[in-house]
């Protein structure tokens, strides 16, 4: 369940021995904080939805902390509902970790993600899902219209829009849309933590899922506040450096490390040139000036960073040939296991 501790879940309510008996073809994961207003609407509109489509189903709800009372609802519809599985944190983790969750709690071969807030449209699943099955691992809801404010919402995010399709790659309109659809291969294939959930079609496209866009519904605010605000750009910007690195340099981590290394390496030869140019002008090393030192130290400095941004690049490489090799192994055993 990346992202968090697991002793940090309470149990929930079973949901009776019906809902275990058989794996269901669609899971939709909702995380939820302090929405309490918003539960019963958003489980009537699911169900609703989810019957209409004609596959079986389950909801599974991760309630991130709340203490508005959003759990005892939590709990009584759990308790009418067997298609209904709820995950209870005991304290606030943020939207990644709850999504994790979900996630693993998820039976599903398909699984969609949406918000607990009633702004995205339950009757868009049917739609998402369908894509899915056009031939694609991942497809993305696009909020072509959406209803809320500019400034706390919209801005920032079509600036963090803006920024992780440059950065990953990925051109989605949207990433921030919460209403997604996957293969349950690819969630489970991820590790996620900080605000990762940001980027799961990025992640998807680094691991080889073939992501469409579809464009989708977007309501209003009934009730409650947003838990979203200007902050999140600078959060975004942080964990686009980590995301850039897992997509971009994990299959060989020591090609990237060498390239960063370079400028490190090259700088440090300056330094030295600058330094023994003024040494062999002196003709003794008593005669070094202040400025002649600072290059040579300098340079010595650049050169040691250098080496040690390669090292890294090497262990980095090291833990990649040996995962694979140990995965390998691994299956390998299984496989002769189960002959």
């Amino acid at each position: 369940m990346g992202g968090h501790d697991v002793n940090a879940i309470a149990p929930a309510p079973s949901a009776g021995p019906d809902a275990a008996a058989a794996a269901p073809a669609l899971s939709v994961v909702v995380p939820i904080f302090n929405e309490r207003d918003n539960m019963a609407p958003l489980h009537d509109a699911l169900t609703h939805a989810l019957q209409l489509y004609g596959r079986s189903y389950e909801i599974v709800l991760v309630d991130d902390g709340s203490d508005d009372g959003t759990r005892d609802v939590l709990r009584e519809l759990a308790a009418v509902d067997p298609h209904l599985q709820i995950v209870l944190f005991r304290r606030n983790y943020g939207q990644t970790a709850a999504m994790a969750a979900g996630f693993g709690a998820a039976r599903g071969r398909t699984i969609v993600s949406m918000d607990g807030d009633l702004q995205n449209d339950p009757a868009d699943i049917g739609r998402l899902v369908d894509k899915l099955d056009e031939g694609f691992d991942v497809v993305c809801g696009w909020r072509r219209h959406r209803q809320d404010r500019a400034v706390s919402r919209l801005l920032p995010s079509r600036v963090a829009n803006f920024l992780i399709s440059r950065v990953t790659g990925a051109r989605i309109h949207d990433t921030g849309c919460s209403l997604k659809a996957y293969r349950s291969w690819v969630v489970r294939s991820l590790h996620l933590y900080s605000d990762m959930h940001r980027f799961l079609a990025a992640l998807g496209v680094g691991l080889g899922a073939r992501v469409a866009e579809l464009p989708v519904r977007h309501h209003p605010r009934r009730a409650g506040r947003s838990k979203y605000g200007l902050g999140r750009v600078f959060r975004v910007l942080a964990d686009l450096v980590g995301i850039k690195m897992l997509i971009q340099f994990a299959a060989h981590p020591i090609r990237w490390f060498t390239i960063l290394s370079l400028p490190l390496f090259l700088l440090a030869q300056l330094m030295f040139l600058l330094g023994f140019v003024k040494l062999r002008g002196t003709g003794a090393l008593e005669w070094l000036t202040d400025h002649d030192m600072a290059a040579v130290a300098a340079g010595a400095v650049a050169t040691l960073a250098a080496f040690n941004v390669f090292l890294l690049g090497f262990l980095a490489e090291l833990q990649v040939k040996v995962s694979r090799f140990f995965r390998q192994r691994i299956t390998t055993t299984a496989r002769e296991a189960a002959r």
